[in-house]
């Protein structure tokens, strides 16, 4: 039985060998293989490391942390990057063409590649890793793998339908639980993620390993959501596969090499309980109408024939569309809809304004009030006639304890006592005191939509395709149509339907008798209701 891939059910803790992201600031994240060795053998002594601007992250110090735990960096020797192997004074140094000089013979370097693979492969040597030291400033907050982080954060290969966009195609091709989806221009992989989570339903192979015969696992087998996708580029194609074994999703996505123009969506050397019976399709191609014509209902169909087939293409220029309207509208297809997406996400933060938070990160250090911005135009004017005049530092103290009484912070308090305040000593009391505020309780509750969605503009056609409807189909809705409209048997109408019905009556039948009404009740609680 497999494991259940972390984008459908994260475990409470990171993992090892399971995809993590890495949240650095808004909108950069770093996913990474969590891995309790170097499977890269880059050579650092504390593991593999995930390197940023913001810091190194030794895998040993995200591996069993909660999900949205903060992680703060840690300190790591850059220098023995490149060596293969953990011991820094051997092996070779790699070069930029990807040739390597050693200072011994190639038989010295083979040796310490067996070596370092000794230590991957669990031997006492692979956990004799250096400790990681904490770093003074970085941090990140450690996040399950889901399709939005995925998408946020994947090596793009080619543009990306973001979260915007797919989350409204799917729910405008109806894609549930047990769904089987196909997708044409997998690209970066990103709808494929959001898809496979979307039609997730349960493993096929653990429901073939659970069932008794074989009809019995084909129709599990129809029930269980499936997402295939077909991509041309064959070197995409194959990092895209690798990716979704990574991630547990093999069994769930299933990524094909295919020009889909000339060879349309069948399968090379399936299985029969292998054959795609689609519902929903999505094509992100630069001419979609050119795979219609292996969108029909005819017996080499990927669609479904026993239900309604609907469909969506993603097109950047309108003149796209207009040839997809045109080729759909000829091969059958109806309720053809244009949508276009402008999205964009409102912010919702604390405004804080005030001279108290001079010298803090994020605010509006400026005068809230009349009364602050007086008390500090008295302050101001006092140490300038003090500079000036060349006043002794008590005479500057009486100057600036006029304008305590309008001031009634710290600092303010300070200067009615008499002694003197300097900027940098003010600062550094405002920054004391933000450590006991609860900054996420002043200021005011601001709203505003940010200037800019990462979000690539599309045009989107829905179009829905009817099931193959044959006279033998409308013979039987017919007769169904019939069976529903039957004459009710003679006697029918005149039996009462319900049980307060039946009292009703033997109300009526007693004709006042108190004792006979309760006995006829009596009767009917304990008839189970059979003539």
């Amino acid at each position: 039985m497999p494991a259940t891939s972390p984008f459908f059910q994260a475990a409470a803790v990171a993992p090892p060998d399971s995809l993590a992201i890495l949240h650095l600031k808004r909108d950069l994240l770093t996913p990474t293989i969590l891995r309790t060795y170097d499977d890269e053998n880059i050579g650092y002594a504390e593991g593999k490391v995930t390197t940023t601007r913001y810091g190194n992250y030794p895998h040993s110090t995200l591996i069993g942390q909660p999900w949205g735990s903060q992680v703060k960096a840690s300190q790591v020797d850059t220098g023995t990057r490149g060596r293969v192997g953990l011991l820094a004074g051997r092996g070779s140094k790699r070069k930029r063409g990807g040739s390597s000089t050693s200072h011994g013979d190639d038989t010295a370097i083979a040796g310490e590649r067996q070596e370092g693979q000794a230590r991957d492969d669990g031997t006492p040597e692979a956990n004799e890793l250096k400790t990681p030291v904490p770093a003074e400033t970085g941090f990140c907050h450690l996040l399950p793998p889901t399709p939005e982080f995925w998408t946020a954060s994947l090596p793009h290969r080619t543009q990306v339908v973001y979260t915007p966009d797919y989350s409204y195609i799917l729910q405008r091709l109806r894609v549930v639980p047990g769904t089987e989806i196909v997708e044409a221009g997998a690209g970066s992989g990103s709808f494929t993620h959001a898809a496979a989570r979307a039609v997730f339903s349960g493993y096929p192979r653990d429901t073939i390993a659970n069932g008794s015969d074989g009809e019995n696992n084909d129709e599990a087998c129809e029930r269980t959501g499936k997402v295939w996708s077909f991509e041309f580029h064959e070197q995409r194609a194959q990092k895209l596969q690798k990716e979704v074994q990574d991630h547990g999703l093999d069994g769930i996505a299933t990524v094909t090499h295919r020009d889909v123009y000339e060879d349309g969506f069948s399968l090379a050397n399936a299985a029969p309980q292998q054959s795609i019976k689609a519902s929903a399709v999505f094509l992100d191609l630069p001419a979609p109408w050119l795979a219609f014509k292996h969108l029909t209902r005819d017996l080499s169909s990927p669609l479904n024939p026993s239900t309604s087939a609907y469909l969506c293409t993603f097109s950047p220029c309108i003149e796209q569309v207009q040839r997809t309207v045109s080729a759909l509208r000829s091969f059958g297809w109806l309720d053809i809809e244009m949508v276009e997406l402008s999205a964009r996400r409102i912010e919702s933060r604390r405004e804080r304004v005030g001279l108290q938070e001079e010298g803090l990160r994020g605010v509006n250090a400026t005068p809230a009030t009349v009364d602050e911005a007086v008390g500090r135009l008295r302050e101001v004017e006092g140490r300038d006639r003090s500079y000036h005049h060349g006043l002794t530092v008590k005479a500057m103290n009486d100057t600036l304890a006029s304008a305590a009484s309008v001031d009634g912070s710290e600092d303010g308090k300070r200067r009615e006592a008499g002694e003197y305040v300097s900027k940098q000593q003010r600062l550094q009391n405002i920054k004391h005191a933000e450590q006991n505020r609860k900054l996420y309780k002043e200021g005011r509750l601001v709203h505003r939509s940010e200037p800019e969605l990462k979000m690539h503009t599309s045009y989107l056609v829905f179009a829905v395709l009817p099931r193959a409807w044959t006279e033998e189909d409308e013979r039987r809705a017919q007769e169904d149509v019939h069976k529903g409209f039957s004459e009710p048997s003679a006697g029918a109408a005149e039996k009462p339907v319900s049980k307060r019905q039946r009292k009703r009556a033997a109300k009526e039948q007693a004709g006042g008798n108190k004792y006979a009404e309760m006995e006829m009740k009596w009767q009917l609680d304990n008839d189970d209701g059979s003539e």
